[in-house]
């Protein structure tokens, strides 16, 4: 039987609805739509980032043993220029725009008046729990909405974090973190939302764009995929492999939505490719990569099972080719190709979000646009190439979220 306590801080229906509503109060008021309350949560965000800047690197470790550098390049330093950038465009993104008008209605004006929608939900992913939850925040915080922010339950060192610090640092009245797993995330979604934010995989997105299609809610859904590297012959194979593990197994060991998923290549530059891949591994990640502290482990026992399961697959076990040592207690395991992957295999069905990485052989390198557009869209795609026509047929031909040439997740970094 539940005590007194525990009854009071259960999080159902009836409190996301009592949640939901004190939010709209709040937004009804006005308060959150000032430039003054907008510019004071974005600079109070920075702030919180520079003081406690240990306390989330530690937290990022307890829940992946995520490296330091990566904690404050990709989660840290990447969150403060995202606040940089809407306080210095925060004027003009609240500044109405001017719209033509016709002969008919002279001598009217129009203007475009942005406006914030209201009270939103961004539900948070585990794999960059820190920069994943906060990003959307800042999006919201300078529109001037009112919101919840449901951090992930798989990284409950940083989901903690933010629960203790975000009441620190911004109005409690009008930012709000809900903490839990499916029950409360289910009690959120049961309620009515102007906008809904979600990062995740594309099961629980299913779920959410369900729940939203009940009110008519619009919903930004930040998903991953299999993003797929084209190599080419007649390349700086040292450079290209350098740039590929580093996209790869530097991302927090494969478990990012942008890292590469497989690589397609020919023949005659297969072998070299594995070759060069692994000397530079073993200059990245030393002889025994599980003992690096520059690789992070697999989040939990679920998906490091899961990733297990891809690798013993029986058509799959006989292609690897390099790694593929496991520690089960540690939750980590080694960077991995594999070679000539059967294209129905486990491991060519579904995103691999881990230290995996396949290589598909095909006769010529054109023979993969065919190959990556047969497969769901990937949230991004990668070429490297000398040829300058073959970087035009890429672009043209393979539809991406975003593409790149010659390099691995540039444009995420552009685009901060």
């Amino acid at each position: 039987m539940a005590t007194e306590e525990e009854k009071q801080t259960v999080f159902d229906v009836e409190a996301a609805n009592m949640l939901t509503k004190e939010l709209r109060d709040v937004f009804a008021s006005g308060k959150t739509r000032s430039y003054e309350w907008r510019i004071s949560q974005l600079k109070s965000m920075i702030k919180m980032c520079d003081e406690h800047e240990e306390d989330i690197v530690d937290a990022l470790h307890q829940d992946l043993s995520k490296p330091k550098l990566e904690s404050i390049v990709f989660e840290i330093t990447m969150l403060k220029n995202s606040c940089t950038l809407a306080i210095k465009e925060l004027k003009q993104w609240m500044m109405p725009e001017k719209a033509k008008t016709s002969l008919l209605t002279f001598p009217s004006s129009a203007e475009i008046v942005p406006e914030p929608l209201g009270v939103v939900l961004i539900i948070s992913a585990w794999n960059y729990p820190f920069l994943l939850s906060l990003d959307p925040l800042v999006g919201a915080i300078a529109a001037g909405d009112a919101m919840v922010l449901k951090p992930s339950e798989f990284s409950p060192a940083t989901s903690s974090l933010l629960a203790k610090l975000l009441p620190e640092y911004l109005d409690i009245s009008s930012i709000k973190v809900v903490e839990g797993a499916v029950s409360e995330t289910s009690a959120l979604l049961e309620q009515k939302w102007d906008k809904i934010f979600y990062t995740g995989n594309g099961i629980v997105g299913r779920i959410v764009m369900a729940a939203a299609a009940k009110h008519l809610t619009p919903v930004v859904l930040e998903l991953g995929g299999k993003s797929p590297v084209v190599v080419d012959s007649g390349i700086d194979l040292q450079i290209a492999t350098r740039r590929i593990i580093a996209g790869k197994w530097g991302c927090n060991n494969g478990q990012a939505c942008i890292s590469p998923d497989y690589i397609i290549t020919t023949k005659d530059c297969a072998d070299k490719l594995v070759d060069s891949l692994k000397k530079e591994l073993e200059t990245f990640y030393g002889k025994n990569p599980l003992e690096s502290k520059d690789l992070s482990r697999i989040v939990n026992s679920k998906h490091f099972s899961r990733l297990t399961k891809l690798l013993d697959e029986d058509k799959v076990s006989r292609k690897i080719v390099y790694g593929g040592e496991r520690d089960e207690a540690n939750l980590k395991i080694s960077p991995t190709i594999l070679v000539d992957v059967p294209c129905d295999s486990l491991i060519m069905k579904e995103e691999i979000f881990g230290p995996l990485l396949p290589i598909l052989i095909v006769s010529k390198i054109e023979d993969s646009f065919d190959m990556i557009n047969s497969g769901t869209k990937p949230l991004a795609a990668y070429l490297f190439t000398n040829n300058k026509k073959l970087k035009e047929q890429f672009v043209v031909s393979v539809s991406a979220g975003g593409v790149v040439i010659n390099d691995i997740a540039m444009h995420v970094i552009i685009l901060l």
